[in-house]
């Protein structure tokens, strides 16, 4: 996978994540940009890039299903009544240009465009952080406008008949070890009690490292988690859990001066850090990447 203009995050001068905007991939993985490898300060690698077990998962990104039937997720099609079915109806993120570009982060202008149309427009802000000797938050902000004539929706596998696997959204897919990384919330324990639980954080522990997830808005804390450790490590906010999230276009008066419909913001604040944490510095580190 080659790319080109690939910046480096850095936190305290040290690398800690390249993002790659505009990798090489088929069309059937839904081409994105990604943070890969996102690193502990420590140099321990925590996301995993096209596993075999799901070449479609890259890193640190936003990844959706279905998008008004179109997938920016990559693989198969979760159909109704069908099962995963491989479709033609794959997208992609296009990155168009930075609108700041720091070693600490960037701001950058993406075109989300499926069957040589652009449905989605999404400016995307990425800030690397020093909370400790020892850990660094990443935090990552989306917000995705319709810029169509008509309504549009984002669902997922879950809404369209799929129980349990609401997808779609913030994903970070973590390295894959021998050994099945925890994973808990301030309230509960295990994939089976945090999956589909809406918490202001959840953390994952793996050999020497944990991410700590954080909703950094209202809106962000009220979307359920999707978590897997036993199939793969992965982490996502639902963005679809429930119900399809409508995303309306321009109302017809404004069209004129404004032809943008609504926009859908998210904001997730993870705590990349060295070592084991439990259940207390996990809250003290989530709430000192949210709040700072």
């Amino acid at each position: 996978m080659t790319t080109h203009d690939s910046p480096v995050l850095r936190v305290a001068g040290r690398p800690v994540g390249r993002y790659v905007t505009r990798p090489e991939l088929p069309d059937r993985l839904s081409p994105r940009p990604y943070l890969h490898p996102v690193t502990t300060l420590a140099g321990t690698a925590v996301t995993e890039l096209s596993p075999a077990d799901h070449l479609h998962h890259l890193g640190v990104g936003v990844a959706v299903p279905d998008v008004e039937g179109h997938n920016f997720w990559g693989g198969r099609t979760y159909v109704r009544d069908r099962g995963p079915t491989e479709l033609d109806n794959h997208g992609a993120q296009r990155h168009v240009a930075f609108q700041l570009r720091d070693p600490d982060g960037f701001v950058e202008e993406l075109r989300w465009v499926a069957a040589g149309a652009e449905v989605l427009r999404e400016r995307r802000t990425v800030a690397a952080t020093e909370l400790t000797d020892t850990a660094w938050a990443l935090d990552f902000t989306f917000a995705l406008t319709n810029i169509t004539s008509g309504p549009l929706s984002i669902g997922s596998p879950a809404t369209n008949g799929r129980p349990g696997a609401a997808y779609g959204g913030f994903f970070w897919r973590a390295r894959k070890e021998a050994s099945v990384p925890d994973v808990f919330t301030p309230g509960g324990e295990g994939e089976e009690q945090v999956h589909g639980t809406r918490a202001d954080w959840l953390a994952l522990v793996g050999t020497g490292w944990t991410l700590v997830f954080a909703g950094a808005t209202d809106t962000t804390r009220r979307d359920p988690w999707f978590v897997r450790t036993a199939e793969y490590p992965g982490v996502g906010s639902s963005l679809a859990y429930d119900e399809r999230l409508p995303i309306p276009p321009p109302l017809p008066e404004r069209r004129g001066r404004c032809p943008h419909g609504d926009t859908v913001v998210r904001r997730i604040v993870t705590v990349v850090a060295d070592g084991r944490l439990g259940r207390d510095e996990a809250a003290a580190l989530a709430r000192k990447a949210v709040t700072q």
